[in-house]
């Protein structure tokens, strides 16, 4: 054994002799580590590289021979047995953009809308741990996952990817998929921090929000997420926040991140973030694909700093030491990733599971769902439903299937075409519902109809028992809609379909809220997401009733874009690049349903609405105050079928504030006529507002009070209790 390793070695044993926590030993090891490397070791381990053949080389930046054509890598020390970072997009499954590897699959969970859907943090945690475990299995050993900016307006390219409007559901769930991840021995990042909540052009987007309605809000969410989760990595987003780019602002990185939350791993920048060496005093440790920045800003220029004291020595050290801690603490350094066989089959389960209990059950006039296996006719109308199901765009989009070519999305605008050819080419994945159906159906003619002539599709829809219309939504990294409507003219088909057979059930895959201006002729409609590897089946299994629906949306569903904040065109969406622009957020913390509940507005589906094929009832409220709020109340499932429940609890007062605000769910699985009580305890800052001038949370004294509901509009129970007046860190 190498004389460092020795000498790590013996201080680990030193200190788990002393009875020192792994946490603590891990922090010690890695300051050991640090202190014995050069100056020239040190910048390389805060210096990343993009290791896929289309960036160019020089001599001063060769391809790394050992890296995994990905995301990323950073070089390890091999003296000191110090591992390299291996690091793939795994938002959604790990990625393999352009087949850079070629033949190289992975197993696609659902978006991260979907598992929010799901309100069960169990299955975010098995979807972070199965992708981790996939992780492993290719080499890799860092995961840029676990976004969980939030849902500010429908039309963000990128609101597929995280876990909705809500900061304690976003929160949670991040929370968990994180903790999944990281059970599996490999570093979960967190991102994009933070208010990175629009894609246009986002390397120049100002994000305007004042300091309490950002603590209250999206910075929330992160704090909840990172409390909870502990991701050993933090990815700071391409926007600036309050005049300052994400990466390298003092506030957040600084002051928030490390300063009142304590937080001990390192920052990470987003790929092409970093703008300038002195990022490194602002608090990002990382440059991350140096090559997609205008200089390698943590090479030459950061050493050169170290070495004239405009960056100090400590400050590098410090960086350095983030890095290693997470790589001790995480595992990776003692326990490195092995190329292993994977089980698609039993992961594709996993993908399924939450695909299932992700889907909404919008609408359901008249029973029509679930479907009789006895209908003698059924027309499915929809793009691609032949292939497979639709996928976002960007880097979380997953290669599920190499046998099967990649399908082009008509109507991209051409820059979208250009910038995403690496990602346009696979856009389904091979999970057919028209086959699921059709296997669920055996007894039924079922016809199928693309839907890409109007007058071909009503024809045959005039002739079926009932129709199955898909609507889709392709979105994608770096590119907003430009509206809530469904393109290439699906709205009219849907419509037109609707009034030549009522008997229409529609499908959205989409990758947040749509308009419908057809809601009303339309007896039911199924928000399914985008599905994931066994996309097809799960939705099959709804329709049928082989699955009873239990999903809740994680946003709210305006009727159309005058009901949200920015009823106007997104800002920024006709400007060049390289111009900076503000985006000022004057709903501050009322996002969502906060938003609609605050301006009296009724949105065309409230945040947590979410049918059943049965019906479940909520009683016997109890809730107790003190210094928070402790709630209780019994579930029962009154109606005819087994089925899952995500009750709801909200926040309807503070001391006399009127407002509106989830502090609690859970997701129960009842029999008919079977009951369960559910027991909660709010944590206290979601009944606090946040003062700026002392600073920190702020909780008045007095009357709460309490409602247990179906949904952001529908509370069925109401109580209140007396909380004392208190104040809160930050």
């Amino acid at each position: 054994m190498p004389r460092t390793a020795c000498l790590t070695a013996l201080v680990l044993i030193s200190l788990l002799a002393t009875n020192v926590s792994a946490d603590e030993a891990a922090k010690a090891r890695a300051i050991k580590l640090e202190q014995a490397l050069t100056l020239d070791e040190r910048i390389s381990i805060v210096n990343g590289t993009w290791p896929v053949p289309w960036v160019p080389r020089t001599p001063d930046n060769p391809q790394p021979a050992d890296a995994i054509p990905a995301a990323g890598y950073v070089p390890g020390v091999p003296r000191l047995n110090i591992p390299a970072l291996f690091e793939t997009d795994a938002s959604l499954g790990v990625t393999n953009p352009s087949d850079v590897r070629p033949g190289d699959i992975a197993t696609a969970l659902p978006s991260g809308l979907a598992i929010a859907a799901t309100f069960n943090p169990k299955l975010a945690y098995d979807g972070g741990a199965m992708i981790a475990s996939e992780a492993r299995a290719k080499g890799f050993n860092v995961l840029l996952t676990g976004g969980v900016n939030l849902t500010r307006d429908p039309r963000n390219g990128r609101n597929f990817e995280y876990f909705g409007e809500d900061p304690w559901l976003a929160g949670i769930m991040g929370a968990e998929s994180i903790r999944g991840a990281q059970s599996q021995k490999i570093i979960a990042t967190i991102k994009h921090f933070a208010v990175n909540d629009a894609e246009t052009n986002r390397d120049w987007s100002n994000s305007v929000i004042g300091e309490a309605a950002m603590r209250e809000s999206d910075l929330l969410a992160f704090q909840i997420a990172i409390e909870r989760g502990n991701p050993l990595s933090v990815m700071c987003g391409y926007n600036l926040v309050n005049g300052d780019y994400a990466c390298g602002n003092d506030h957040l990185l600084n002051t928030v991140l490390k300063g009142d939350w304590g937080y001990k791993g390192f920052v990470m920048s987003d790929w092409g973030s970093v703008k300038a060496t002195d990022f490194a005093l602002k608090g990002l440790d990382q440059q991350s694909a140096k090559e997609l920045d205008g200089a390698f800003w943590f090479g030459e220029p950061l050493k050169k700093a170290v070495e004239d004291g405009s960056v100090p020595a400590t400050r590098l050290s410090d960086m350095v030491q983030r890095i290693l801690y997470a790589q001790i603490a995480s595992g990776i350094f003692d326990n490195p990733p092995q190329k292993t066989a994977i089980d698609y089959a039993k992961n594709a389960e996993v993908s399924r599971a939450a695909a299932e209990e992700g889907i909404v059950l919008l609408k359901n006039d008249g029973g029509i769902l679930p479907l009789a296996k006895t209908a003698q006719t059924i027309l499915i109308i929809g793009d691609y439903v032949e292939k497979g199901v639709l996928s976002g765009g960007g880097s979380s989009n997953v290669t599920g299937d190499s046998g099967t070519p990649g399908l082009p999305q008509p109507g991209l605008p051409m820059s979208a075409e250009g910038q995403f050819a690496q990602y346009v080419k696979e856009q389904y994945h091979a999970s057919s519902p028209l086959t699921a159906i059709r296997a669920r159906a055996p007894q039924a003619k079922v016809l199928f109809d693309n839907g890409r002539s109007l007058n071909e599709a009503v024809r045959k829809a005039k002739t079926a028992d009932l129709v199955i219309i898909f609507g889709n939504q392709w979105m994608t990294e770096s590119l907003d809609a430009p509206d809530m409507y469904l393109p290439r003219g699906q709205d009219a088909l849907i419509a037109a379909v609707t009034k030549a057979n009522p008997k229409t059930v529609v499908i959205l895959q989409t990758g947040g809220p749509v308009a419908m201006p057809w809601v009303d002729q339309t007896p039911a409609i199924v928000s399914a997401w985008y599905s994931g590897a066994r996309g097809g089946e799960a939705i099959a299994d709804v329709l049928f009733g082989e699955v009873n629906p239990s999903g809740h949306l994680p946003m709210t569903f305006p009727r159309d874009i005058a009901q949200t904040p920015r009823p106007a065109v997104l800002d920024g969406f006709d400007l060049p690049a390289k111009v900076q622009f503000d985006v000022t957020y004057h709903e501050g913390s009322d996002v969502g349903y906060r938003w609609f509940s605050k301006n009296g507005a009724t949105p065309l589906f409230p945040f947590g609405h979410g049918l059943s094929y049965t019906t479940f009832d909520y009683s016997d409220l109890k809730v107790k105050g003190g210094s928070t709020l402790s709630v209780s109340f019994k579930v029962t499932n009154s109606g005819k079928f087994a089925g899952k429940d995500a009750p709801q609890v909200y926040l309807t007062d503070a001391a006399g504030r009127k407002l509106l605000r989830l502090i609690g769910f859970d997701k129960l699985d009842l029999k008919p006529g079977e009951h369960r009580t559910v027991s909660l305890t709010a944590d206290a800052r979601l009944l606090a507002h946040y003062d700026e001038a002392k600073p920190g949370w702020v909780i008045g004294g007095g009357s709460y009070g309490v409602a247990v509901g179906h949904s952001a509009t529908d509370l069925v129970v109401k109580g209140s209790a007396r909380i004392k007046s208190q104040r809160l860190k930050p």
